[in-house]
């Protein structure tokens, strides 16, 4: 039903430019329960939300001129709701929180109390219930967040549906902040080449729970509730458990690292993912932009992708400066001899300059001339994205995925130490 002109509106604190706007979206279709109480800011582009079943509840709050919202969606159904910048997929359910530069691919739910930040990556069907707090996150469709989780610098694949699906339990925490200050702390749960394909064994982290990044843990990976796992676990369908630490007191110098081959290598590795995922969005998932609103939301993800790039090549890059003086610590404790670990730092440190311009470059290389051609033919016009993928059989998904390692691979071969 039309509105009329100041139907429905209260004064409120609501300017007259929030009003016309509300109007004009209601008028559209958009559901606005209460216009007096919604909130959109002068630099949104309306031709950027959808009117087809889209509802904003009370407290709703709509700022950022790359802000979308697609048919179906539901904002603020538990409580107030402030977008900014966030992309929004359709039939998606963002419950009360804030939400700034996400994205939401579509059919996502996530629960009251959030806390969403830059860098995060909804993909299909990806859920979260209350107050969870993610920032630098990915998660592969299907992926389920419980409640009172920080979920933050970490991708997470697994799973084949919303029945058999990755999940973390409540009250669980990525450590991902270093008692030497710094963030060079990425977490791979499953991996990109074959987690895209939909087809693997799901990730489950227990509640009360907690991973200290960096850390790579294999498709399959059970850990016990209450566990807080420190190391990688590369062999599939493992369960990890483990109780409090042992009780005790060491000294300990601040600024050292001992393990940075790991913590190198560990971020290398998860950069060299992060391109292979963008080449995957690049060349596969471009296949499924039908309309204005699918090509905002799919030029988000990759904007959004790029920005997790670019943050882990800078913690990275701080990192390596750190061992500057990790360096000259351990050489006032050797007395000047050369150790292994010294030597470890030092090519660390040599060799960052030549790694950054490779991890820059490859970031931005297309490799759609090593795309195997039957796969690509045998994923397009396939219905939707979850549909096509699984529509693939096992020996076309394993071409996919070979592709998307051997790129992977290839990085990981020119930087290594």
């Amino acid at each position: 039903m039309p509105v009329l002109p100041g139907a429905g509106f209260s004064t409120g604190s609501c300017n007259m430019d929030t009003r016309t706007t509300t109007r004009l979206l209601m008028e559209r279709g958009v559901i606005v329960p209460d216009p007096g109480s919604v909130y959109i800011g002068d630099d949104v582009d309306i031709d950027r939300i959808s009117g087809t079943g889209v509802t904003l509840h009370p407290g709703t709050r709509i700022i950022g001129e790359k802000t979308l919202i697609m048919a179906g969606a539901t904002i603020g159904s538990e409580g107030p709701v402030t977008l900014d910048n966030t992309r929004v997929g359709p039939d998606t359910q963002l419950k009360g929180g804030f939400f700034q530069d996400a994205v939401f691919a579509g059919k996502n739910v996530f629960g009251s109390g959030a806390h969403v930040r830059g860098g995060t990556i909804l993909e299909e069907e990806a859920s979260a219930a209350h107050t969870v707090g993610l920032k630098q996150t990915i998660l592969f469709p299907f992926v389920t967040l419980g409640s009172l989780i920080n979920f933050c610098d970490i991708l997470m694949a697994g799973g084949t549906s919303r029945k058999d699906h990755s999940e973390v339990g409540s009250s669980f925490i990525h450590f991902n902040y270093t008692p030497n200050q710094d963030k060079a702390t990425p977490s791979m749960l499953g991996n990109v080449h074959q987690g895209v394909m939909l087809n693997q064994r799901p990730v489950f982290m227990g509640g009360q729970g907690g991973l200290v990044g960096p850390c790579r843990l294999a498709f399959g990976t059970v850990t016990a509730a209450g566990t807080i796992w420190r190391k990688d676990e590369t062999r599939p369908d493992r369960i990890l458990f483990g109780g409090a630490l042992k009780e005790g007191s060491i000294p300990r110098k601040a600024g050292v690292y001992t393990g940075p081959g790991r913590i190198y290598t560990a971020n290398c590795s998860y950069i060299a993912g992060l391109i292979s995922l963008m080449n995957w969005y690049r060349i596969v998932r471009s296949l499924f932009v039908v309309d204005h609103l699918s090509e905002a939301l799919f030029l988000g993800m990759r904007e959004t992708l790029q920005s997790c790039i670019d943050e882990r090549i800078k913690r990275l890059g701080d990192f390596c400066t750190r061992l500057n003086a990790s360096r000259k610590i351990l050489l006032s404790r050797s007395r000047g001899e050369t150790t292994e670990l010294i030597r470890i730092h030092e090519a660390i440190i040599q060799g960052w300059p030549r790694t950054l311009e490779i991890l820059a470059r490859e970031a931005c290389h297309d490799h759609c001339n090593t795309v195997p051609e039957p796969f690509l033919k045998a994923i397009t016009n396939k219905g939707s994205y979850i549909e096509a993928i699984k529509h693939l059989d096992t020996d076309t998904a394993l071409t996919g995925s070979n592709w998307l390692q051997t790129i992977k691979l290839s990085i990981m071969e020119k930087i290594k130490l």
